[in-house]
């Protein structure tokens, strides 16, 4: 396993960056590779960000030298969501069937992780999201219709979506990760608007079922000043406290969303006004 590091921009520097510095900054490209995982740290809020897509064998999550540990799990905890086809993952000898938008929270202290696919010509694809832990809580698993739902948006303003909860205070329970994933509605494409900030929490959107003909425009930066990036099918975008955090497709679409940092509270969030977006 290789491990990508990412120093992201602060604030001021990102208003003077072009699109392909913002990318290299905050895009993570090319995430589902066969055959392998791969793993970007990020400095916001040291969250990890990465996949595993096990074919011909098991994939074994190890520590890269970076992180100055053991094994993996020894100080964070893991989200893991599958957007690919049936699998299975393996934690400290016990089997968790992984199908289509099944989720697994993988405690800190977790020290034997891999990850298989039912069949190597249709593989799974593990979405992974990890997080510093002070504690540890149980290994848990959540199929789609364990999640919390919650219905958002309108029709008529082409945001209609249905929010699914499964890493949160009310279901699996975490130190610091909160993780779900949103589906809109056919003939919707606008996630996150009007928007908000978490002051108190990073961010990672990853964006799927988006399809090889279309795309998202994730926009960013801070209200009055704000940037756009052209997200392709299973990229995921790193979201800083200061930045906002809303997508516009060229038709309906999914993502996992991920956050950590202050607290769990879902709705710590700092709404802004449409007049204060440039």
């Amino acid at each position: 396993m290789g491990m990508e590091m990412r120093y992201a921009a602060d604030p001021v520097r990102f208003e003077r960056m072009n699109s392909g510095e913002i990318r290299a900054d905050f895009l993570i490209e090319n995430l589902f590779v066969p055959g392998q995982i791969r793993m970007v740290y990020s400095f916001i809020d040291r969250v990890m960000v990465g996949s595993a897509v096990p074919t011909a064998g098991p994939l074994v999550l190890k520590a890269d030298e970076e992180m100055a540990c053991e094994y993996f799990a020894e100080r964070r905890e893991i989200g893991v969501i599958n957007i690919g086809s049936d699998g299975i993952v393996i934690v400290d000898g016990e089997q968790y069937s992984m199908a289509l938008k099944d989720a697994l929270y993988i405690g800190r202290g977790s020290k034997d992780i891999r990850f298989e696919s039912v069949k190597a010509k249709e593989p799974a694809k593990f979405y992974l999201v990890s997080h510093p832990a002070h504690k540890s809580y149980p290994t848990a698993h959540a199929k789609i219709k364990d999640a919390e739902p919650v219905e958002l948006g309108s029709d008529e303003s082409a945001n209609k979506r249905t929010i699914y909860k499964y890493i949160h205070p009310a279901g699996i329970q975490s130190c610091q990760l909160v993780m779900g994933c949103t589906e809109m509605a056919e003939g919707s494409v606008w996630n996150t608007m009007p928007g908000h900030l978490h002051k108190r929490r990073s961010e990672v959107y990853m964006y799927f079922n988006v399809g090889s003909d279309s795309l998202v425009f994730h926009y960013m930066g801070r209200p009055e000043e704000t940037r756009h990036i052209a997200v392709r099918d299973e990229q995921a975008v790193l979201s800083p406290s200061w930045s906002i955090h809303s997508g516009a497709g060229l038709k309906n679409y999914s993502f996992v969303w991920a956050m950590g940092g202050e607290n769990q509270d879902f709705s710590d969030m700092q709404a802004f006004s449409l007049e204060q977006i440039r």
